[in-house]
């Protein structure tokens, strides 16, 4: 399953949850700087829709806050676990 999230580095709350240009929002406390908040988004991923870190694959190719990330796992439950999250009220 692939989708698009909105990463906001250097947040002072951290969390999944709600959403950004039609994208999931994704706060980290973590800066922009030698790939530290990349790694946090996508433990951050792994956490929220409960699936393992090696399961989350960002798209090496993006570059700036949205970015195209791919999960694996059973695509119905993700699905559902995704749109709970979209309606959660925005991490930052």
């Amino acid at each position: 399953m692939a989708f698009w999230i909105h990463v906001t580095p250097r947040a002072r709350r951290k969390g999944v949850g709600g959403t950004h240009g039609g994208a999931l929002r994704v706060a980290v406390s973590e800066a922009p700087v030698a790939g530290a908040a990349n790694a946090a988004c996508a433990r951050a991923l792994a956490r929220a829709l409960g699936v393992g870190r090696a399961a989350v694959a960002l798209d090496r190719a993006s570059r700036g806050r949205r970015k195209r990330v791919r999960i694996e796992g059973d695509a119905e439950a993700l699905a559902a676990r995704l749109r709970e999250l979209a309606a959660e009220p925005a991490a930052d």
